[in-house]
């Protein structure tokens, strides 16, 4: 591949709701461009960007894949992103190296919910967007009702490039409305046609738009609009580039990637209209540590700048980082500083990739994206750089996991190899989340949803040969009690020799602080002073385990205010015993109750839905603390929910919201569990003890 100046590089990210024909379109435009002797098809299992054998048995993308390709003296970045909600992370990765996107809608299905998501992620970035109204191929596509539909949606600045030309519901070609010249399609190639006479109304009203939409983007072409007078060839271009660049235009064309129909003409549109990484002749970078804002030139020659927006942990190439150059030149066989890590990494070959497939290069300019194999030190959201002038970029800022569940070995022993597969998945992942919880003992991996998790469940076995089931983690109940009681505890067991005497009387009453308190008040030296110690442990050793259902005793408080001892038989064994014994026979008659985790949730969903999210959370025990308008249309709906109703929450919300819904949980407090949630978890837990026992 020859070298590109920063003006002729385009990076284009491919959006759109699940199933709408990116990587269809991304196969289509590398086959035009001569890269692929073959054109892929998703549903075979052999196309570029979808090469991942997760990918390839559930037919669908599950991560951002990257692939150059060299059109017309420009060289195109194509970033194709998954559609599905649980690999928004991947979203954001693809979206964040993009200077442009193309969002596809299917003919037949029309705006969906991802089409308002890909819309809000590249406003949410500053990018301009187009529309590809794809699969016109298909039965009862209708480009008109899906442009009503855009324009319901998206407001004014949606404006067709193209209208289809259709012959007994047969797509056939195109009109292109910016010069009113017909093409059709004649096997591979575009030819002449003239435009049909019914379209004539049509066209005039969109050229109508189009001119108008022209006329905004300055003062000189307004007035010449105003005047009557025509615009020139080189005027319509440069006032659409400037709407486009600065999002009042949004165009639409449309075409058949299956068919490679149309796919030309919107590579042309990107080459003309879409902006190349050097429109934004500055680039924003923070100096390490500080928040000291400084500028790079989006130049080749500037010092340099990169940042890596994505991992992938190969099993048998290792750790590839894949970076897009923000300023200066990364080369091959160089030395590069990762300021995160504070250290140098050694660059060795880059390559560009091309779905999986590595094509060296010596070196890639400001604007241009490639990747590294074997980095040390560096992860997702790092940035390489100088060492003599260390600066960080702005980071991608990635969704919390949504859904948690419990992993448990399918095989025994295989503890070891699950805990390394699933941290290699983490690197990989920055929306993937794996903790062992110190109290249940579980491993707990967190995703975006159920989707997500099973992907990871399957990479698992795939990569790394162990097999998991997934199951609802365990919820952290506490105990503790309502009333207080004075309990004598005594250990005496006499055999030969040194025989063990301990005795106390403890008091016991609801304490202050989670943590257990602990005092004495003895007389005359009833218990020696070198025993309290030894009270104490014994006191923290129990608490770990309620008299209830098992779980840890808080906000106790323990007085040991009397006892006796033995001179011989006294040791500091005897009297832990003894203490123990107390507890046991203590708190049952202390009014013990079962607390349980209150989670703080907040969930952020349309005006619309918002009857059925109060009932929803109404259901699962919630109290409502507030609502508040938020940007955009959304509603935040503030709760606080027992942890134990939450855990499939991620999955009903998206049922509930079509998608459109999410929530951030917190934990909150502990508090005293109804009496009937608490005895079922008291029967449960009562329940595995005696299948421990039987065991």
């Amino acid at each position: 591949m020859k070298d590109y100046t920063a003006g002729k590089l385009r990076n284009v990210c491919l959006m759109s709701h699940g199933g709408a024909g990116k990587t269809t379109l991304a196969e289509a435009m590398l086959f035009n461009t001569g890269v692929l002797d073959r054109f892929g098809k998703v549903n075979d299992g052999n196309t570029t960007m979808d090469y991942d054998p997760e990918e390839i048995k559930r037919k669908i993308s599950i991560s951002t894949s990257i692939a150059p390709c060299e059109w017309k003296d420009h060289k195109i970045n194509i970033i194709d992103t998954p559609g599905y909600f649980d690999f928004v992370g991947e979203v954001k990765q693809g979206i964040r190296v993009s200077d442009s996107a193309v969002i596809l809608v299917a003919a037949k299905g029309g705006v969906a919910v991802g089409t308002e998501k890909s819309w809000a992620y590249a406003k949410e970035q500053g990018i301009p967007r187009m529309f590809f109204v794809s699969k016109m191929d298909e039965e009862n596509a209708n480009f008109h009702e899906v442009l009503d539909q855009l324009k319901d949606t998206f407001g004014n600045s949606v404006i067709p490039f193209q209208l289809p030309i259709l012959e007994g519901d047969k797509f056939v070609g195109y009109v292109d409305v910016i010069n009113m010249k017909a093409k059709k399609f004649d096997k591979d190639k575009l030819v002449d046609a003239d435009i049909p006479a019914d379209m004539s109304d049509t066209l005039e009203e969109l050229k109508e738009a189009l001119n108008e939409a022209i006329a905004e983007t300055s003062e000189e072409l307004m007035e010449k609009y105003f005047s009557g007078e025509e615009f020139t060839s080189e005027e319509m271009i440069s006032g659409l580039r400037a709407g486009i660049a600065d999002c009042s235009i949004a165009p639409v064309l449309c075409g058949a990637a299956l068919l490679n129909q149309g796919v030309t003409a919107l590579m042309d549109t990107i080459l003309e209209y879409m902006p190349s990484p050097d429109h934004k002749p500055v680039i924003k970078a923070v100096k390490p540590g500080t928040d000291t804002v400084v500028e790079l030139k989006n130049s080749a020659d500037e010092k340099l700048s990169a940042l890596v927006f994505k991992t992938i942990a190969d099993p048998f190439v290792g750790k590839i980082s894949i970076f897009r150059v923000y300023s200066g030149t990364m080369k091959s066989d160089s030395t590069v500083y990762n300021p995160t890590a504070e250290k140098n990494e050694k660059i060795a070959q880059i390559f560009m990739l091309r779905g999986k497939k590595q094509v060296p290069t010596d070196k890639l300019i400001a604007g241009d994206i490639g990747a590294v194999a074997k980095l040390q030190y560096t992860s997702t959201n790092d940035t390489l750089c100088e060492q003599s002038n260390p600066v960080m970029l702005d980071k991608i800022v990635f969704p919390e996991p949504a859904l948690s569940l419990a992993v448990e070995p399918k095989a025994k022993g295989d503890e070891e190899k699950i805990g390394a597969g699933l941290s290699r998945l983490q690197d990989e992942d920055p929306t993937f989340k794996v903790e062992v919880n110190a109290e249940t003992h579980q491993t707990i991996i967190s995703g975006v949803g159920e989707q997500h998790l099973d992907v990871i469940v399957s990479k698992l076995k795939a990569k790394y040969g162990v097999e998991v089931n997934l199951t609802d983690p365990r919820v952290p109940y506490r105990e503790t009690i309502r009333k207080k009681v004075k309990v004598e505890g005594k250990h005496k067991k006499q055999t030969g020799g040194h025989g063990q005497y301990g005795h106390v009387w403890i008091e016991f009453e609801p304490g202050e602080t989670e943590d257990l308190t602990f005092e004495e008040k003895i007389f005359g030296g009833a218990v020696p002073k070198q025993y309290h110690p030894a009270v104490e442990k014994g006191l923290r050793e129990a608490i770990q385990h309620g008299v209830l259902a098992g779980y840890p005793v808080v906000n106790l408080k323990a007085t040991l205010v009397d006892g006796s001892y033995h001179d011989v038989d006294s040791s500091e064994m005897a009297f832990k015993i003894a203490a123990r014994l107390a507890y046991k026979k203590g708190l049952p008659d202390a009014s013990p109750v079962l607390l349980e985790p209150i989670s703080r949730v907040e969930v952020y969903i349309p005006d619309s839905y918002m009857g059925d999210i109060i009932g929803d959370l109404n259901k699962r025990r919630g109290r409502i603390l507030g609502m508040n308008p938020q940007d955009g249309g959304l509603q935040q709906v503030v709760a606080e929910v027992p942890t134990a109703e939450m855990f499939k929450y991620a999955i009903d919300l998206r049922s509930m919201t079509q998608g459109r819904g999410y929530f951030t949980q917190t934990f909150e407090r502990y508090e005293e569990a109804p009496a009937n949630v608490a005895q079922k978890v008291i029967e449960e837990a009562r329940k595995d003890m005696s299948d421990d026992d039987d065991e």
